[in-house]
């Protein structure tokens, strides 16, 4: 049985918690001992309240993903364990807190939209800072379990930021690495890295205090210190960090005042000997609305960027997050999303949450037919008017021939094919008569688009492969 089972009011104390036991140890066999530490393992029994289960988690995040992902099963294991019980009600309570009534509402655990808050070294205990203060309760956040090091996926955009990260996790406030300024756009991994950051000096150093904010929260903190006369208690709790982290510096742009203040607490750190990790959406540079004395120490350390996706990255982490999804994902609709989703990670990484949430909620394959049905409010931002020659880029990317070749008078099969491809395409896909598509592949006679167009069909019945491969670039072309 786990240690973390929680104490159990009177009466029938010892009842219940063997129920509750016995419900722990079967959600461990059915997800298996990774998931179980993941997700499931900071759950606490609050008790019973008449039909209800009252279970506590650490996070508003870990409650909303076990609300999501094991609330059903959770409920009927419960059920089937504990007589009476008809619901199984999740709430947050903060690890060590055993005093403190559990949050009934959203209101006491939440923060405001866009806001990130303090991370907590420890998970046991509050964090100390270097100069033996307790940090703010209000201002403590655990770290998201997905974001680590270990799941972030390396590609080319993001090679040389993620090994800026790495060396600044192995060793903070290293000579040329301090501050480390990470830059890029929405979902590509700024924040992943920030965490895995955090995660890996906790896991080194525990007793080291590392405060992790964004931009607006150090705002909000500092008006209200001025509002209360209390700006040495601000000023103490940041400049006694180890560590700083903020996220999405680019708030501050026109905020005089605040950026003042950061300004003196960034000299003061660094001046300290004390890390500092700073992630935007744009380089210091071009960060216009900032301070010049402050976009120059900003540029003191490393500044990193992280680039837009390549096609072979989103499909290495469409991969790796299909492999532990626990549903197949053929490697046809994995393409198929890495190149029809090219906005940003996040984006993809919903996109493939969404197939598997399907798959899982009805029981039902993922297939090439699947994705538009479920994902049609995702893809329908790519919906466009399709040309003949969207359908020659298409087909010559996926074949990897010159665009030219669509036109071209070679006859070479490794040509030929993918050109009758395109032919087959154009036909199905859109308006153009016979005549108009042949102009378009090279001024050929419309007798050679039909014979490519009846070619391509009897391929499709006769070989399963090719048909698949065919239907793919047509799906990729219709959505």
């Amino acid at each position: 049985m786990d240690q973390d089972s929680g104490e159990l009011p009177p009466p029938n104390a010892g009842k219940t918690a063997a129920s509750w036991a016995r419900v722990r140890a079967r959600l461990r066999q059915e997800v298996g001992d990774v998931e179980y530490r993941n997700w499931l393992r900071q759950m606490t029994l609050g008790g019973v309240d008449g039909e209800a289960v009252l279970i506590s988690l650490p996070t508003r995040f870990l409650r909303d993903w076990v609300r999501d992902h094991y609330g059903d099963r959770l409920r009927l294991m419960c059920q089937a364990e504990m007589a009476g019980i008809r619901t199984v009600e999740l709430r947050v309570q903060a690890v060590g807190v055993a005093a403190r009534a559990p949050v009934e509402s959203e209101a006491e655990d939440a923060a405001p939209l866009g806001e990130s808050l303090m991370v907590a070294p420890a998970p046991a205990a509050p964090p100390m800072t270097a100069a033996s203060e307790p940090v703010r309760n209000d201002w403590l956040v655990p770290l998201d379990q997905r974001f680590t090091f270990d799941t972030f996926v390396v590609g080319k955009p993001n090679e040389f930021a993620h090994a800026c990260a790495r060396r600044v996790a192995e060793s903070p406030a290293q000579a040329g690495f301090n501050p480390l300024f990470l830059y890029g756009g929405v979902g590509l991994g700024k924040t992943h890295l920030m965490h895995s950051i955090a995660w890996s000096l906790r896991e080194q150093e525990p007793d080291l205090s590392v405060a992790y904010m964004s931009a607006e929260k150090f705002m909000y903190r500092f008006i209200a210190a001025l509002r209360s006369h209390n700006t040495m208690e601000f000023k103490t709790q940041l400049r006694s960090v180890h560590v700083l982290m903020v996220d999405d510096l680019q708030f501050l742009i026109g905020k005089d005042n605040t950026q003042e203040e950061f300004f003196h607490t960034f000299n003061a750190l660094i001046d300290a000997g004390k890390q500092i990790i700073i992630s935007a959406d744009k380089a210091p540079n071009d960060l216009s609305g900032i301070e010049d004395r402050l976009r120059t120490r900003l540029s003191g350390g490393i500044v990193a960027d992280l680039h837009a996706t390549t096609y072979e990255l989103r499909l290495s982490i469409l991969q790796a997050k299909a492999h532990n999804s626990g549903v197949e994902v053929p490697a046809r609709v994995q393409e198929l999303l890495a190149r029809k989703i090219a906005s940003n990670v996040r984006d993809l990484e919903g996109a493939l949450n969404r197939l598997v949430a399907h798959a899982k909620l009805f029981g039902r394959p993922i297939t090439l037919d699947t994705v538009p049905e479920v994902l049609s409010d995702i893809l329908r931002a790519h919906d466009k008017r399709l040309s003949i020659d969207d359908i020659q880029r298409k087909v010559a990317e996926h074949y990897n021939i010159r665009l030219t070749e669509m036109a071209s008078a070679r006859r070479a099969r490794a040509v030929a094919r993918p050109r009758q491809v395109a032919m087959y395409l154009a036909k199905q896909l859109t308006s153009r008569s016979l005549p108009e598509i042949g102009r378009r592949f090279g001024n050929r006679d419309h007798t050679t688009v039909l014979h490519a167009v009846n070619k391509i069909t009897e391929l499709m019945a006769g070989d399963p492969s090719f048909a698949e491969d065919v239907t793919l670039l047509r799906k990729m072309l219709e959505m």
